[in-house]
């Protein structure tokens, strides 16, 4: 069965996105089968794999309402190797009509019940708020990836989304789990950077992943030309080290396995 991975963080702008597309790629890279799920009716995932997001017959809203036909509605990412439930604007219709149905929040859960059999790895890419899309990847996934740049509204942030997924270990999903918390546009140079690290490391310890992710342009330019930055320059520091981000993730789990 697939390991199903929420990379979420209500607070924009701190590299969700970028992590789940780079994270699939390197993944994939390491042999992993791997689906990207693109929760965000901005569809920036889906455009970052190189899929054009206004050409798009079906995406993940379909799949939402009818999770039997999911596996039609996938579509391969050449640009990046994996595959890609996408979406696009349909998705803002999702939120409504989820609140129409039974078991609204475990839709994903559902459509993912259906395919994980062919996947080592399955990312969910949450829209940067606390909605009913982003509930529904939490019930869905074994466990979050929180993507954090290291500046004092973070640790904010991170207190709100702790609380959230709390909620839904409470009262929903129990095997839930924090996979891990990623530092982003990182710069070891900032005296912030290193005390909001430091203490990351003394709250929540091994679950800090020891990679952290650099600020660097080539992983900002990647999204414009629609493919992951290791197919954008595979020697850029941004590339590096979401590779390194795949080992070590595929490390953890396998000594959790043992």
């Amino acid at each position: 069965m697939a390991h199903v991975i929420a990379i979420t963080n209500q607070k924009g702008g701190v590299g969700k996105t970028t992590t789940s597309v780079n994270l699939a790629a390197s993944l994939a890279e390491e042999g992993k089968r791997v689906l990207l799920i693109d929760m965000d009716p901005q569809g920036n995932a889906t455009m970052g794999s190189g899929i054009e997001k206004g050409d798009l017959e079906l995406s993940v809203y379909d799949s939402l309402m009818e999770p039997v036909e999911t596996k039609s509605h996938i579509v391969i990412s050449e640009a990046g190797k994996f595959d890609v439930l996408p979406a696009n604007a349909d998705l803002t219709a999702a939120e409504v009509h989820l609140l129409k149905l039974d078991d609204k929040e475990k839709r994903l859960r559902q459509v993912i019940q259906q395919i994980e059999r062919y996947y080592d790895y399955v990312l969910i890419d949450c829209p940067p708020s606390l909605n009913m899309l982003t509930l529904n990847s939490l019930v869905a996934a074994n466990s979050v990836i929180i993507p954090m740049q290291c500046e004092y509204y973070a640790l904010e942030g991170l207190s709100a989304l702790l609380n959230t997924i709390g909620q839904v270990q409470d009262h929903i999903n129990p095997e839930l789990e924090i996979e891990g918390i990623l530092r982003t546009m990182y710069d070891p140079r900032n005296r912030l950077s290193l005390e909001v690290s430091r203490q990351l490391f003394n709250h929540f310890a091994d679950k800090v992943y020891r990679t952290v992710i650099p600020r660097n342009v080539r992983l900002a330019e990647a999204p414009s030309f629609g493919v992951p930055v290791m197919y954008h320059d595979k020697g850029s520091s941004g590339s590096k080290a979401y590779l390194a981000l795949a080992g070590e993730i595929i490390r953890r789990n396998k000594e959790a396995t043992v």
